[in-house]
C-alpha cells in the first residue's frame, strides 16, 4: 500500500500473515485524518478490497451512529491508557440496513509512530453486541438453514468472509434485524450519505423496510452528542467548517454545506464544503439580496425547500446560480449566538428530503451549536491577535548600552492567550544610562493584557521624559487608578547606570530582586518599596533604593508565576529559584535563564512539590541583569555587598544584617558569621546615633573557600572621629571600639575627604563546614 507519511513508515501488509483467517489489519493516520485499511479489512467494512483509505464521512457511513461514537471514544481511552481495547460495531449496507457486525481490536502504537492507534478485525456475531432493544428482536439463531429467512444478497450478504454454517447463522441473524415487525418498520430513510450509490440521483424515497424509530431516535441522540463534542473541540474558525463537513447524519445526511457571515450589510461566504468553487470570497453580496441565505438573516428564519421546482418558485433570481449544481433539497438556518443573527448555515442534498420535524429538529440543534462554536472560534481568534501583537511590542530586550547584558524570557498562561498581565521592558535613557521594568497586572484574562499594555505605554513615557524612579511609579499608579479602579499591578522600575554599575530601585509591591554573586552564592536583595500601582490615587511614595552591581553579578526580576507556579508557595518557590539560579559560569545568561524556565515548565517540575498542579496557572516575566567586565582593570571579586542605612531607616538595620549572612552561609566557623552581623550592627548603630549622616556598609569576600578574608567598611560623611573609652559595669554604650578588638583579626579607622571609615576584617580558619543552604 502506497504510503504518503513518509519513506520511514512501513506499508501495511497485515494481510500477508492474517489474511487467510478472515483478520483485516487498519491503522489510523492522524495527520491525514484517515484510516488505512487492508483489503481483508476494506472488504469487512463492505467497499472495494483495493481501497486502501477511507476519510471519516466515509467511515461515519459505514457504521451505525451509535457504534462509531464508541469506537472514537474506546480509540481515546486507549491513546490515555496505553493498553489495547475491544470493541464491536455494526457495519451498514447502502442502504442503512446492519451487513454485519466487526469485532475490533484498538491498539495504542509505540511512542514516536504517525499513527495513534492500530489494530485488527474480524467478522463477529450479532448477539455479541444486541443488547437491549436490539437484543430483544434478534434472538440468536441455530446454524440449521430456514426458507423463510434466506438473506437477500443484494442488502449485503457476502458469502466469502466465513465458514458455511457459521455464516449461515450470522447472515440469518443479520436478516431478522433487517426484516422487523411491521410495527416497527418506517419510511425507508437513504443511504446516511445521502442516496443510494447504487440509485440514480432523482429517486425519491421508497417505503422499503428501515430502521425502526427506537433505533433512528437512539442513532441521532448519538449524534448529536457526538457533534456537539466535536464542535467544542473545534478551536478556530477552520477547525468548526472541517467538523461541520465531516458530520453525517443518521437517516439524511447533506453533501453540499455552506456557512454564510454579515460583516455590516454584507453576506459572504465564510466557508463551503461539496462545491467547486474558485474563490470562496469572491461569493459576497447585499443582505437585502433576494437569496435564501440573505433572507434567513434579515428574518432570523430557517428556510426549508424539498424540491427543485420548490426552489425555483421561491427564488427565481437565485436559481440560476444553484441550478447547475444537481441538489434537490436545502435548507438554510440562521447562525444565533448571543441573541443576534451572525450568519446562515446551508445544507444541501441530492435527494429530495421531505424536511419532517424529527429531521428540522436535528438540523436546528446542529445550526445552533455550529453558531455558538464559530462564536467561540471567532472570539479565540480574537483574543490570539491581541495577544501576539501585545508579545511582539515587548521586542527581545537587548540593552543599547555597554557593560550590561540582559536576558528575557516570557511564559503566557494557559487559555489559549499567548500573553497575560506580565510584562517587562528595558528603555534607553539618555547619557548612556538603562531603565529596566517588570511588572504584573492584575488577573491573567483580555483585559488584564490590555491593562499591561496601557501601562507599559505609560511607564516608558513617563521614563524618557526624564522622571525618576520614585516618580515613574507614582505617576503610572495615578494613571491606572484613573484607567481602572478594578485592578492594580505590582512593578519594580530600576535605574541603571552601565559604567559604574549603580542601580536606583523604587518597588511597588512586587518580589524582591534576588542577587548571584560570581562564585553562585545567591540573596535576596530587600528593596524598599511601596503599594502595589493603582490602591493610592492620592499618592503613594515610593523609596528609591540604591546600590552597586558588581561585575560578574547577576540581579534576577521575575513576576509571582515564576516562584508560585506549580502548587509552591513563597517560601519553596525561592528555594526551586535558587536552586536553577546557583549552578553553571555567570556569562552564560541565557542558559542560566533557560535553566530557571525549565525549573517550573520542564520534566524536572513534575516530580517535586505540588507535582500535580496546572503548570500554566499564571504567566511568568524573568529578567536577568549583569554587569559585564570592561576593560582589563577591573578584577571579578568573589562575594561584595553594598547598602546604605539614612538616619530614616533604622529598621533597614535589620535587613543588612540578614544580607550578611546570605554572603557568608558556607563560612567555616559559624560564629566568625555571628560575630560579623554583631560588629556590622555596632558600627551601623553608631553612626545613626552619633551624627546625623547616612551610613554606607561595604562587605567584601575574597579568596579561596577555607582561606577567605572578609573586610567590612562603614562609612558616614561626618568628621567626628570615634575614641576608644573604658565604660562601666552599668553603662549602656561605648564598647563598640572593644568589641572590635575582641571579635576581629584587624580593624581601623581611616578619615577621608568626606568624612570617615571603620573597618575591621576576618580571616577565614578551618573548622567544621557549616552545611547550610544559601540563604534566601
Amino acid at each position: 500500500m502506497a504510503d504518503e507519511l513518509g519513506s520511514a513508515t512501513p506499508p501495511l501488509r497485515g494481510d500477508a500473515v492474517l489474511g487467510s483467517a478472515g483478520i483485516g489489519v487498519w491503522r489510523w493516520n492522524r495527520p491525514q485524518a484517515l484510516l488505512e485499511v487492508d483489503p481483508i479489512a476494506a472488504d469487512l467494512l463492505g467497499v472495494d478490497a483495493a481501497t486502501e483509505r477511507l476519510g471519516v464521512p466515509q467511515l461515519r457511513s459505514l457504521l451505525h451512529a451509535e457504534d462509531y461514537v464508541r469506537l472514537r471514544s474506546t480509540a481515546e481511552l486507549a491513546i490515555a491508557e496505553q493498553r489495547p481495547f475491544d470493541v464491536r460495531v455494526r457495519v451498514l449496507t447502502a442502504t442503512g440496513k446492519v451487513r454485519r457486525v466487526l469485532h475490533l481490536q484498538v491498539v495504542p502504537a509505540a511512542p514516536g509512530q504517525p499513527w495513534p492507534v492500530q489494530g485488527t478485525a474480524v467478522a463477529g456475531h450479532l448477539a455479541d453486541i444486541c443488547e437491549g432493544d436490539l437484543s430483544a428482536t434478534v434472538p440468536r439463531v441455530n446454524r440449521d438453514p430456514h426458507p423463510d429467512l434466506d438473506p437477500d444478497p443484494a442488502d449485503g450478504a457476502d458469502p466469502g468472509t466465513a465458514s458455511a454454517g457459521g455464516l449461515d447463522a450470522e447472515l440469518r441473524q443479520i436478516d431478522t434485524l433487517n426484516r422487523a415487525p411491521s410495527s416497527l418498520r418506517t419510511e425507508r430513510l437513504p443511504h446516511p450519505l445521502g442516496a443510494d450509490p447504487h440509485a440514480s440521483h432523482g429517486t425519491a424515497r421508497g417505503l422499503d423496510p428501515g430502521p425502526g424509530p427506537t433505533n433512528l431516535r437512539r442513532s441521532r441522540e448519538a449524534f448529536l452528542l457526538d457533534a456537539g463534542r466535536a464542535l467544542a473541540e473545534a478551536g478556530t474558525t477552520a477547525e468548526v467548517l472541517r467538523v461541520v463537513a465531516s458530520l453525517s447524519m443518521p437517516g439524511f445526511s447533506p453533501d453540499g454545506l455552506a456557512v454564510f457571515g454579515v460583516d455590516g450589510g454584507t453576506l459572504s461566504m465564510v466557508g463551503q464544503h461539496g462545491y467547486e468553487l474558485n474563490d470562496d470570497s469572491a461569493f459576497t453580496m447585499p443582505v437585502e439580496t433576494d437569496y435564501p441565505a440573505a433572507v434567513v438573516v434579515r428574518t432570523g428564519r430557517a428556510i426549508y425547500m424539498s424540491s427543485p421546482e420548490d426552489y425555483r418558485a421561491r427564488f427565481p433570481a437565485a436559481w440560476p446560480l444553484v441550478q447547475g449544481f444537481g441538489r434537490q433539497a436545502w435548507a438554510f438556518l440562521p447562525l444565533v449566538a448571543t441573541g443576534r443573527t451572525t450568519g446562515a448555515w446551508m445544507a444541501s442534498f441530492r435527494t429530495p428530503v421531505r424536511f419532517t420535524p424529527d429531521e428540522r429538529a436535528v438540523l436546528s440543534t446542529v445550526a445552533r451549536m455550529l453558531a455558538h462554536a464559530l462564536e467561540r472560534a471567532h472570539t479565540n481568534e480574537a483574543e490570539r491577535a491581541l495577544s501576539r501583537g501585545l508579545r511582539r511590542s515587548m521586542g527581545t530586550g537587548s540593552p543599547a548600552a555597554e557593560g550590561i547584558s540582559v536576558a528575557t524570557r516570557y511564559v503566557p498562561t494557559g487559555g489559549g492567550l499567548m500573553v497575560g498581565g506580565d510584562w517587562y521592558d528595558i528603555i534607553n535613557l539618555p547619557d548612556g544610562r538603562l531603565a529596566l521594568v517588570i511588572g504584573d497586572v492584575q488577573g491573567h484574562d483580555v483585559h488584564a493584557a490590555g491593562l499591561m499594555a496601557q501601562l507599559r505605554t505609560a511607564v516608558h513615557a513617563y521614563a524618557t521624559e526624564g522622571h525618576r524612579p520614585d516618580a515613574v511609579l507614582a505617576r503610572t499608579s495615578h494613571f491606572l487608578a484613573a484607567l481602572d479602579d478594578d485592578r492594580f499591578a505590582t512593578c519594580i522600575y530600576i535605574e541603571a547606570d552601565p559604567a559604574s554599575g549603580t542601580l536606583s530601585i523604587a518597588r511597588a509591591g512586587h518580589p524582591h530582586p534576588v542577587l548571584r554573586m560570581p562564585d553562585g552564592t545567591c540573596m535576596i536583595r530587600h528593596v524598599d518599596g511601596g503599594l502595589p500601582l493603582g490602591l493610592a490615587p492620592e499618592g503613594e511614595d515610593y523609596p528609591v533604593t540604591t546600590l552597586e552591581l558588581q561585575p560578574g553579578e547577576v540581579m534576577m526580576l521575575c513576576t509571582d508565576g515564576l516562584i508560585e507556579t506549580g502548587g509552591h508557595d513563597m517560601y519553596t518557590g525561592w528555594i526551586r529559584v535558587r536552586d536553577a539560579l546557583s549552578p553553571g559560569p555567570t556569562g552564560d545568561l541565557e542558559g542560566m535563564a533557560d535553566r530557571l524556565i525549565d525549573a517550573v515548565h520542564g520534566p524536572a517540575s513534575h516530580t517535586g512539590a505540588g507535582h500535580l498542579a496546572d503548570r500554566r496557572e499564571d504567566d511568568i516575566a524573568l529578567l536577568l541583569l549583569r554587569r559585564d567586565v570592561v576593560g582589563q582593570s577591573q578584577a571579578v571579586t568573589g562575594r561584595r555587598l553594598v547598602l546604605t542605612v539614612a538616619q530614616d531607616q533604622a529598621d533597614r538595620i535589620a535587613g543588612a544584617r540578614e544580607e550578611l549572612r546570605a554572603i557568608m552561609h558556607d563560612w567555616a566557623v559559624p560564629d566568625q558569621a555571628d560575630a560579623t552581623v554583631l560588629l556590622a550592627t555596632e558600627l551601623l548603630t553608631n553612626v545613626l546615633v552619633h551624627t546625623d549622616q547616612t551610613a554606607a556598609l561595604v562587605a567584601t569576600m575574597t579568596g579561596q573557600v577555607g582561606s577567605r578574608r572578609l573586610r567590612l567598611e562603614v562609612a558616614d560623611g561626618s568628621d567626628e572621629l570615634a575614641h576608644r573609652r573604658s565604660p562601666g559595669e552599668m553603662a549602656s554604650s561605648g564598647r563598640g571600639l572593644i568589641l572590635l578588638e575582641l571579635l576581629s583579626d584587624r580593624w581601623g579607622m581611616e578619615p577621608r575627604g568626606e568624612g570617615k571609615c571603620i573597618w575591621f576584617e576576618l580571616d577565614e580558619v578551618p573548622g567544621p563546614a557549616a552545611g547550610a543552604a544559601p540563604a534566601l
